[in-house]
């Protein structure tokens, strides 16, 4: 499957709803009134967008309107450009440390899937022909252990975890003195789930990375916010909060084919200007795709 199928497949549920909407209200009249402005605001905030990517849509289809005497064939294309344009301003590529280790640390709400997602990235970067190690610093969720262990033995990568209970952050040390010795590539840290709003969990986060910063210079060098896309736009409280505590470098946007916000990604950039690194399009190991704005932005509005 090419890319583009990828990401139209994970984002059917948000393109059949906004490029249906989007079509109706256009084509139901020859002039754009105030009840079609409302209607295109709408389902535009319907899909996460954000209001000002919203304002800047519409703003361009009143444009269109007045140069081309009524004639609005290319919503769906205007849509494409400026989100296109919204989401290009920052590098997406995922940062290497070079001739050393480079640390990659996941954090997040509970739930939000990121010992999943460390799994897949392992995977993908495997599959990029580096060398990737796992620790299973999510010492509070036995079953986290349990299925990372289980990502490790399936994807054949080397993880090491402790018991249940241990210190996260004597994990992530060992972690990061194996990885060394051993010369990988990488190192992606699995943290525990953690509400922005229970500080004592936010200094256990801060403490990890210390600890790892004294091992590795520069460690953590990616902290990647994983969030879950059906969550829309409370995304960004997430993002906002956690930042403040740890510097976040990017996100990844897990279970994007479940929901119909997809226009999330585009508020979350817009306002923070943290990239996107990667997003969730499934359950397999290459359902992890890098993220590509151009072909996301497609998708988003078009089936082919």
């Amino acid at each position: 499957m090419g890319l583009f199928s990828k990401f139209f497949s994970g984002l059917q549920k948000t393109q059949n709803n906004l490029s249906s909407e989007l079509k109706r209200i256009i084509s139901r009249s020859p002039k754009l009134t105030d009840d079609d402005v409302e209607d295109l605001e709408a389902v535009l905030l319907s899909s996460d967008m954000g209001f000002t990517v919203t304002e800047q849509i519409i703003e361009a289809v009143r444009k269109e309107y007045e140069s081309s005497s009524g004639q609005t064939g290319n919503i769906l294309e205007i849509a494409k450009s400026i989100v296109e344009k919204n989401l290009s301003h920052t590098d997406n590529n995922l940062i290497k440390n070079d001739n050393d280790l480079t640390v990659i640390s996941l954090v997040g709400v509970n739930g939000a899937g990121k010992t999943t997602t460390a799994g897949k990235l392992a995977h993908y970067i495997k599959d990029s022909g580096r060398r990737p190690m796992l620790a299973a610093c999510d010492t509070f969720r036995a079953a986290a252990i349990e299925q990372l262990n289980l990502w490790g033995s399936r994807l054949d990568i080397p993880v090491i975890s402790s018991e249940y209970g241990a210190d996260p952050a004597s994990v992530a040390h060992d972690a990061v003195n194996s990885s060394l010795s051993k010369e990988f590539d990488y190192l992606l840290i699995d943290t525990a789930g953690r509400l922005h709003t229970k500080h004592n969990l936010m200094r256990e986060l801060e403490k990890l990375h210390r600890v790892i910063s004294t091992k590795c210079e520069g460690a953590p060098h990616e902290t990647l916010l994983v969030v879950d896309a059906s969550i829309g736009s409370n995304a960004l409280t997430q993002a906002r909060e956690f930042n403040k505590s740890v510097p976040l470098t990017g996100l990844v946007i897990s279970k994007l084919d479940g929901t119909s916000k997809g226009g999330m990604v585009v508020a979350i950039q817009n306002e923070l200007k943290l990239p996107v690194k990667f997003v969730g399009l499934g359950e397999k190991p290459e359902d992890l795709q890098k993220f590509e704005p151009s072909e996301y932005a497609r998708a988003l509005f078009f089936n082919s």
